[in-house]
């Protein structure tokens, strides 16, 4: 997939959950497949951190779950990710706190104005993209009638917003941070934050096991080098910076429909639910998708069993793949 290849809708001024205001707000996507004439086939497949619509493709192929022949596939980009509105092409280090709600409103919007999809059979993301679906089933059950989850959760723990705020002292402890009124980038500091992020998305077992030769690395040293280094270098340290404030502030409840009760919002989905977290990963351990089901009507709870942690919903390792691809085969057949 060509990852220039995609379109962007314009949202014009937009008010944020933090009274901020976004102007100009624009969300990039792309489309596969065509919305059928009953309008019931479309699916949203939503992007993780650092991410774009380019790697959220492994999920789709003809014959898997997500087939471009069947049903009508958009994948929207993350605000904040450098493709749709983002600090590195509007506003630098005056870009607004944008919440996992703003984002989930801003994509309504897109479907509906600009898509004709007034109906989701599907929600479905990795990691932050988890988390999104999770906000779409909560803030408008009535509009989706599944959703899956996958290595993600409804709610950021205190566990996981510690590391994300220890991943932001490292970027913004560099003096070319300047409080984000940078003439280069960071680099130093985000070379650093990528070797200490490295520990966490791909598990202790990954390691052990030496799965990065599987991805071409001959050692570990190679793959924090040619992998870390080199993917977390090219990013834009504002727009990660704006990322991880999306992440830490996640939380389904926190809006004017919950005001801040957790339960009743995990209570109010009625869309039919597949938790898939992974049994390794670091971030969303399947514990707290076990409390998630506590109060959950309509959801099953199939966990990955792999060694490799949080990237088992990334699309490197086949067999988690697979896994995946039969579980939302299973919950489209519902």
């Amino acid at each position: 997939m060509n990852e220039l290849d995609y379109q962007t809708y314009s949202l014009g001024e937009v008010e944020l959950e933090s009274g901020e205001t976004l102007g100009d707000a624009r969300l990039a996507y792309q489309t596969f497949g065509s919305l059928n004439a009953a309008k019931n086939n479309a699916v949203l497949l939503l992007t993780h951190f650092g991410g774009t619509h380019a790697h959220s493709a492994h999920f789709m192929a003809p014959g898997r779950a997500l087939d471009p022949n069947i049903h009508f596939i958009v994948i929207v980009n993350l605000i904040g990710n450098g493709v749709s509105s983002s600090p590195s092409n509007s506003g630098g280090a005056n870009f607004p706190q944008v919440s996992m709600a703003d984002n989930v409103r801003l994509q309504k919007r897109l479907l509906e104005e600009n898509l004709g999809v007034t109906k989701l059979a599907l929600v479905v993301g990795h990691s932050m993209g988890a988390a999104q679906a999770y906000h779409w089933a909560a803030l408008f059950p009535e509009y989706v009638e599944r959703a899956a989850p996958i290595c993600g959760s409804a709610k950021t723990s205190t566990h996981n917003d510690v590391f994300l705020e220890g991943m932001r002292g490292i970027l913004t402890a560099d003096p070319v941070w300047a409080n984000g009124n940078y003439s280069e980038q960071p680099v130093d500091g985000l070379r650093v934050m990528s070797r200490a992020w490295a520990a966490w998305p791909p598990s202790a077992h990954f390691y052990r096991n030496a799965h990065y030769k599987t991805l071409g690395f001959s050692s570990a040293e190679d793959f924090l080098t040619r992998y870390w280094e080199a993917t977390y270098t090219a990013m834009d340290a504002n727009n990660v910076l704006t990322q991880i404030a999306t992440w830490r502030s996640s939380d389904i409840s926190n809006n004017e429909l919950y005001n801040g009760d957790f339960k009743r919002a995990l209570g109010a989905i009625t869309a039919r639910l597949v938790l898939m977290p992974c049994l390794t990963d670091a971030y969303f351990p399947p514990e707290d998708s076990e409390i998630e089901m506590r109060y959950l009507d309509n959801a099953v709870l199939r966990p990955i069993d792999s060694e490799w942690g949080h990237w088992a919903g990334s699309g490197r390792n086949k067999p988690d793949s697979d896994f995946i691809d039969a579980q939302l085969k299973e919950l489209l057949a519902t």
